[in-house]
């Protein structure tokens, strides 16, 4: 899934890769997806892409934007994965869309689960889209300790920790994925709930927020993602779905996994005690 750490990495290649470039061919699915969200009918993107030069690329939060000329954007979010191959790369057999360029290289999109792959021509109008480009970065200098508390302090304090970190795109680019490295870093329980932090819980939280996270991006993403190229990510997840059936990486007990709100928790009883 497309989370901070990687929606920074992928516009970055994106941008290394094929800035300059112009769309030659569109294509549209091999393999029909449900969850597959376009911006109307995904048969008008050909009209609307071919021939477009690819200007710039930015990732922030749980998107990745494509510029290209004629103020045309297309931009992808979450449950997308990109691969990108050259003129000597296979093709592969499924898509949800697929792009060729003026060097015969392809970008391909797919979907596993669900994601959006959004295309117009002008203002794109989104409420996630908005929130992952115009709140505060958890990486940006803006996002500091007093902003983070006061985010805290503005919420209602049943609230646990998963759902005020991982929903609602309150910290853009934080999900269900890179929330379990940084609660384990903090020793802080998924289900915790505000009202039981302390200060120095909101000191810890805050400091694992900021490193995880830029240690994530600065490895180009997790090992449990792929980047512009199909390679995993640097980063070495401490708690997912690749270490789950390890001990601990503190003291050497038994990681628990659990189904909570959609999706999979991983913590330590003993280094996250609820």
């Amino acid at each position: 899934m497309i989370e901070l750490p990687e929606a920074i990495t992928l516009g970055r290649q994106i941008n290394e890769t094929l800035a300059g470039l112009t769309i030659t061919g569109v294509f549209n699915a091999t393999s029909l997806n449900k969850f597959a969200f376009f911006n109307g009918d995904p048969t008008a993107y050909k009209a609307l892409l071919t021939g477009r030069k690819l200007v710039s690329a930015k990732g922030m939060g749980i998107f990745v934007d494509i510029h290209l000329d004629e103020e045309v954007l297309l931009s992808v979010c979450d449950g997308v994965k990109l691969y990108y191959g050259d003129r000597s790369a296979t093709v592969p057999a499924k898509y949800q869309l697929l792009l060729t360029f003026s060097d015969d290289s392809f970008l391909a999109f797919s979907i596993a689960m669900y994601g959006g792959i959004y295309a117009c021509k002008g203002e794109f109008t989104n409420s996630y889209h908005a929130k992952s480009f115009g709140r505060v970065s958890p990486l940006s200098p803006e996002f500091d300790e007093s902003y983070f508390k006061a985010c805290i302090t503005g919420e209602k304090k049943d609230l646990t920790l998963k759902a005020f970190l991982a929903t609602e795109q309150r910290f853009p680019g934080i999900g269900n994925g890179v929330l379990q490295d940084i609660l384990f870093q903090a020793s802080l329980h998924p289900k915790r709930k505000l009202s039981s932090l302390s200060e120095t819980d909101k000191e810890h939280l805050f400091q694992s927020v900021r490193q995880t996270l830029t240690d994530m991006t600065d490895r180009k993403g997790r090992d449990t993602e792929t980047d512009l190229f199909g390679n995993k990510g640097g980063y070495a997840t401490l708690l997912s779905k690749n270490t789950v059936t390890q001990p601990c990486p503190n003291c050497k007990g038994s990681i628990r996994k659990e189904n909570y709100m959609g999706g999979a928790i991983y913590y330590c009883p003993s280094c996250q005690p609820i």
